[in-house]
């Protein structure tokens, strides 16, 4: 049967939809319209949303992925034990903050790590703004971010249209995945701007398993057509990923973490000790930095913890690998009749 390339548009778990890709007659890309189950090799999780893949039919609805094609980035979290995809060859991350309820500081310094670490931009939106009891302090929180150049714009979702609908020119022809713990505004963001969100919702969860997993799947919506096309000649996505209150950078070096810091970079090789970690060595330029009020305190215990958790999982790993090898070598072996 003929192998085509399809799009990865919805994963719960090692279940997957996916819909080919087409050209229309002007060349540029599109989705067909039929969902296609696709399966893995053993099972394995090993596809994201927004993966390009070449396929191969195993009956009129079904396929099984030959390949996936390089991806652009990688848009995960891990600990030490285990990673979750959260989408990859996107454009931007909309990370969805809102007054009530109280959002992570945690959250949201990881997803700003995790952002810079894989080169893809980042918009930081506060939803809720009518909420004004709850207002200036979120604001606070945000401070630094938008000091250092990060966007942020404030709107709500169910009480001020315009306010989302000046968004559009920074979400045309990119693709866009929503990032952020439950509770925060997601759904209302995506049926505001994808009018048919809730059907093409519905038709995945049926797909997928009779709807019972709605609410933890990953899933691909196109931009209306009526927003038109960016110069690129693309449409345009929304990613919707599930609520999450925890965001694990288990899989980054302490040197790729130093990296992704914004703020740290001008001063990184600067220390006294190459390998210093900013906690109480002499000479070190980012504690300095932190006095004169030129990074944020929270930033650098930001710092701290992730370099912890870091270390902890690297040692994590080692004793779970010397584990396997000490049960691999008292394993009995069954002897020959």
């Amino acid at each position: 049967m003929d192998q085509f390339h399809a799009l990865l548009t919805a994963s719960y778990g090692r279940h997957y939809l996916a819909q080919r890709l087409l050209e229309d007659e002007h060349g540029n890309s599109a989705l067909g319209k039929e969902l296609i189950q696709v399966s893995t090799p053993a099972k394995q999780h090993i596809g994201a949303v927004g993966d390009r893949m070449l396929l191969e039919p195993t009956s009129p609805d079904q396929a099984r992925i030959i390949r996936i094609e390089p991806r652009e980035n990688l848009l995960y979290r891990s600990d030490a034990f285990k990673s979750k995809l959260i989408a990859s060859n996107v454009d931007q991350i909309l990370l969805v903050l809102a007054t009530q309820p109280a959002f992570s500081p945690d959250l949201l310094g990881r997803a700003v790590i995790a952002a810079e670490a894989n080169q893809i931009d980042l918009q930081i939106l506060l939803n809720k703004c009518d909420l004004k009891d709850h207002l200036e302090h979120a604001r606070k929180i945000i401070a630094p971010y938008a000091r250092m150049g990060y966007p942020v714009t404030e709107v709500s979702a169910k009480f001020d249209p315009m306010s989302i609908e000046t968004l559009r020119p920074t979400l045309c022809g990119k693709v866009s995945v929503f990032v952020g713990q439950s509770g925060m505004g997601k759904s209302s963001l995506l049926n505001a701007w994808v009018p048919n969100a809730a059907a093409i919702t519905q038709e995945y969860s049926v797909r997928l398993d009779t709807g019972k997993h709605t609410t933890t799947a990953c899933r691909y919506f196109e931009l209306p057509q009526s927003w038109g096309r960016a110069n690129s000649g693309k449409l345009g996505a929304l990613i919707d990923s599930p609520g999450f209150q925890e965001f694990g950078l288990a899989h980054m070096s302490v040197s790729e973490l130093e990296h992704a810091f914004r703020e740290f970079q001008q001063y990184l090789g600067k220390c006294r000790f190459h390998n210093c970690a900013h906690l109480s060595e002499p000479d070190c330029v980012i504690r300095d930095a932190v006095d004169r009020n030129e990074i944020a305190p929270e930033r650098l215990a930001l710092f701290r913890q992730l370099r912890s958790d870091s270390k902890t999982a690297d040692t994590q790993i080692q004793g779970i690998s010397q584990a396997k090898e000490r049960w691999s070598a008292l394993a009995i072996k069954p002897s020959k009749r």
